[in-house]
């Protein structure tokens, strides 16, 4: 896993596949959430179908709605796979299952989230299932701001808007802070 360093800058961005993760509370096994992430990333790859090309700084978020909960870490991942986005889809859900997730309610506090956000250029949307790009995400500075540090040229393929110009359409009310490097 190579760790973004400033001379990184997104290229290839219509075949970027990318994941954003997150956690706000802490795992038994591996304590914090950050630390319960870098786990997370070292597990999709252990199989060997899935390369983490570059990973984001990590995000301190406070929770999306407002709420009481403990504030996120968060970042995003870019990856590289022969998975289809559905095998990729079924292998996050299953490593979260793994580190302990269990789907409740809708923004919930949880100890991992894995989310395909986007499959290079693909559009899905199933009812009930798979839906990429992530349906939410241009709305979210805690996927927007990591998925710049990995993809500075990206377009959503919806939209057809920047990377830069979701940036700065995000609402003033979200709290977001990079976190220190550890």
């Amino acid at each position: 896993m190579r760790k973004l360093s400033p001379t990184n800058t997104g290229t290839n961005a219509d075949d970027a596949i990318l994941i954003a993760f997150g956690a706000n509370l802490p795992t038994e096994e591996y304590g914090a959430p950050a630390q319960t992430l870098k786990a997370a990333l070292r597990r999709l790859a252990e199989n060997g179908d899935i390369s983490i090309d570059l990973v984001s700084s990590f995000y301190e978020t406070a929770p999306v709605p407002i709420s009481d909960q403990p504030w996120y870490v968060n970042g995003v991942a870019r990856i590289s796979t022969e998975l289809s986005a559905h095998d990729l889809l079924e292998r996050l859900h299953e490593v979260e299952s793994e580190f302990g997730r269990v789907r409740r309610e809708r923004n919930a506090a949880r100890v991992i989230d894995l989310d395909l956000i986007a499959y290079g250029r693909e559009l899905l949307r199933e009812e009930g299932g798979i839906q990429v790009p992530h349906p939410r995400m241009a709305e979210r500075a805690f996927v927007l701001l990591p998925l710049h540090d990995v993809v500075d040229d990206w377009v959503h393929p919806v939209l057809g808007r920047s990377i830069k110009n979701l940036i700065s359409d995000l609402p003033d009310d979200q709290q977001i802070r990079k976190q220190a490097e550890s």
